[in-house]
């Protein structure tokens, strides 16, 4: 998983259908469409690129609509591939009309290290990177309620190993395996200078423009 956070945006669009050239006066662009819809219209064109679609967040933007789009992908997501994901993405969504007639922006990016840790594949992909993440408290055979723990509530190390079911941190120059059922959701911490890593956590920042229905392809 890379540290930064890049992304392809386009400007807005229109739906398709009548009245997509706006809103009737007085009136605002009426209920969002369901993220969830929207993800399971959009997966196969993201999977179809060699990405998974981590999120999908649709918004209002007076009386347009942002849609925020995260891809990742084993090794990172480039800016090239972020593009043409975007441009395959925005193809469906004229097709389907799944986002209705409101003209609406796409902005599709990678994950950032804020990112939290609750699949295996997010483990996978921050592996040699510096986590923490939340304990499952575990007590002892005594009452619940008075039984110390055995485990402190939190637990910071170095990714090693991360498999389908459990991850291996170096912690302290220990190896400590667990599996996700133990953990709460991890969070990669910033490290100025991580072993591998450059001089900077961040990377560069792709703004695409893209056309409206029938345009030609604004570089800017």
């Amino acid at each position: 998983m890379h540290g930064d956070s890049r992304h392809a945006q386009s400007r807005p669009r229109r739906g398709n259908g009548p009245g997509a050239g706006g809103t009737e006066p007085g009136r605002g662009p009426g209920p969002l469409p369901e993220p969830g819809d929207l993800a399971r219209v959009l997966e196969p064109v993201v999977r179809a690129a060699g990405m998974d679609l981590e999120s999908v967040r649709v918004s209002p933007a007076g009386r347009r609509r942002l849609l925020k789009l995260v891809v990742d992908a084993d090794g990172g997501v480039g800016l090239e591939a972020i593009a043409e994901v975007s441009r395959e993405v925005s193809a469906r969504l004229d097709a389907s009309g799944a986002m209705g007639e409101v003209p609406y922006t796409l902005e599709v990016s990678s994950p950032g290290v804020d990112r939290p840790l609750t699949e295996p594949r997010h483990w996978r992909r921050a592996q040699g990177r510096l986590v923490s993440a939340p304990l499952a408290v575990a007590r002892g055979d005594g009452p619940a309620r008075t039984a110390p723990p055995r485990r402190p509530p939190a637990i910071e190390g170095r990714i090693l190993v991360a498999g389908d079911t459990s991850v291996t941190l170096d912690v302290d120059g220990d190896r400590v395996e667990l599996d996700y059922a133990e953990l709460g959701p991890g969070r990669v911490q910033v490290e100025f200078a991580r072993p591998g890593a450059g001089a900077t956590e961040a990377g560069p920042v792709l703004g695409r423009a893209r056309p409206g229905n029938g345009g030609g392809q604004d570089g800017h």
